[in-house]
């Protein structure tokens, strides 16, 4: 199904420029307490072990709730559940903004963290209140407002923790959400025809939520409590059990969480693998340029620059992927978005190739982080229209929202891994133990080749046929099945 003919382009403007802000604001509460990291322990009067829960409880929150939401905005209506996913993330910004322990501000974070489906269900929506000629170009994005938000929201976050209370960076995420709920409310249509309905899964979101949480908790939290530890190696046997179980429930019933058999086709199942390595490539040189930006020029490899320096160096890369998302959309319309999502993967590797040449200058990881986030932004739009081009309507939201979890599984092993390797190649300056060259030289080339390897998953993503068409066709059939 598509728009209906009679939306007026000022209205599709509107529906597109409210559902990329709403992405951007989801995408700058992950961000939020990013300049805070080292304060968090006396801000909270706790450990900094009791801190690093304040960034975990979001991701967490995030991978259980995501695809429960995008379920439930396939069963209840899309438009209705962005409207639900406000509450959390304003009662969240409230919780933090007030609280001055760690316990409320986990909570508070956690809260946040389960409004992060506002941006798969922003992309299912638009399937059904857009024409089709605008249908391109708005899911690029709104698919990449997530990492525009993330791009701007450093230097934005950075600027007020140094110049006013740190306080004032959630009740200005509170006063973001208000208005962006105003703006669903008012600029976003209901879609004209009615959701599918149905029985949720109660069983397969808790099977779900318990695996994801067994996996992703000993990954994010593994490098504090040891590779080795035996409650990282039991959460992952966990991981396993309870995940391998959540599987086979959800082919047995009849109105699955995830319809597996859907996610298992070729088309969905590459294109969620080439998410997980593209997600991986994305976040390796987030964690690692901030840090050689910030790193004393003493070590021979750091540029000296503060937080809010190190911001304002990194925010052109969110910029650039506002100015190439509308580009993709173009891409995909022209050459379908499988060429699209292969030649994102290969900017993203290039960024990482000339990063060997160029990252002991400002100006050289800036060139990097452009580089590699114009990749970003042309993967992250292709992505989701692939996945739209093999589900039917009545699952969008879920198979978009699983799409996320991808991604965002990508993010968190980048994280482990680049960890690892920093915490293992380090050198001593003035005392301290830091991250060496050769840390972040080695993070950066096993970046280049996961999105190779990215590039050579996505080229290996089946077109969807049409009858009787020659092979030559097949970008058409490419451009048919994104438009549908």
């Amino acid at each position: 199904m598509t728009a209906p003919p009679t939306a007026t382009p000022d209205r599709t403007r509107g529906i597109v420029a409210t559902l990329a802000l709403t992405g951007t604001v989801a995408a700058i509460m992950q961000t939020l307490v990013t300049p805070l990291i080292g304060e968090l322990p006396k801000i909270l009067d706790t450990s900094a072990s009791n801190a690093s829960w304040v960034i975990t409880a979001t991701l967490l929150s995030a991978a259980v709730f995501v695809p429960i939401s995008g379920r439930l905005g396939d069963l209840l209506g899309k438009r209705r559940m962005l409207l639900a996913c406000c509450a959390p993330l304003l009662i969240g910004s409230v919780i933090c903004a007030l609280t001055s322990s760690v316990l409320p501000m986990i909570v508070g974070r956690g809260l946040q963290g389960m409004g992060m489906g506002v941006v798969p269900l922003g992309i299912s929506l638009l399937r059904e209140v857009l024409p089709p000629e605008r249908l391109g170009s708005a899911i690029a994005l709104v698919s990449a407002s997530m990492g525009i938000g993330g791009g701007l929201g450093l230097p934005i976050s950075a600027a007020v923790a140094q110049y006013a209370s740190w306080r004032a960076l959630f009740w200005g995420a509170a006063v973001l959400t208000v208005g962006i709920a105003a703006m669903i409310r008012f600029l976003v249509p209901a879609p004209a025809t009615a959701p599918a309905g149905g029985r949720f899964d109660a069983v397969g979101a808790i099977g779900l939520g318990a695996g994801l949480v067994c996996l992703l908790l000993p990954v994010s939290k593994g490098g504090d409590w040891g590779w080795t530890d035996g409650t990282t190696l039991g959460l992952f046997a966990a991981a396993v059990v309870l995940l391998l179980a959540w599987g086979a429930w959800e082919l047995r019933i009849a109105e699955p969480l995830v319809d597996l058999r859907v996610t298992a086709r070729p088309l969905v199942l590459l294109t969620n693998v080439a998410s997980v390595l593209v997600g991986f490539g994305m976040y390796a040189q987030a964690l690692i340029i901030p840090q050689l930006l910030q790193l004393p020029e003493a070590t021979g490899y750091g540029l000296g620059q503060s937080m809010l320096a190190m911001g304002l160096w990194m925010a052109p890369s969110g910029l650039m992927m506002m100015v190439v998302s509308p580009l993709g959309g173009r891409l995909s319309a022209a050459r379908g978005p499988k060429f699209t999502l292969v030649v994102g993967a290969l900017a993203i590797a290039a960024g990482y190739g000339v990063s060997m040449l160029l990252i002991g200058s400002t100006w050289g990881v800036l060139i990097v982080s452009l580089v590699c986030n114009t990749g970003v932004g042309l993967a992250y739009g292709a992505m989701p229209a692939l996945i739209m081009s093999a589900v039917p309507l009545s699952e969008t939201a879920s198979a978009n929202s699983f799409n996320t979890l991808m991604r965002s599984l990508g993010t968190s092993v980048s994280a482990a891994v680049v960890g690892v390797v920093l915490a293992q190649l380090t050198t001593s300056t003035g005392g301290h133990v830091l991250p060496s060259e050769a840390g972040f030289r080695v993070g950066l080339l096993i970046g280049c080749g996961v999105a190779l390897a990215a590039a050579a998953v996505a080229a290996a993503i089946p077109v969807p046929p049409v009858p009787g068409a020659p092979k030559a066709a097949t970008g058409a059939a490419e451009r048919t099945a994104a438009a549908a």
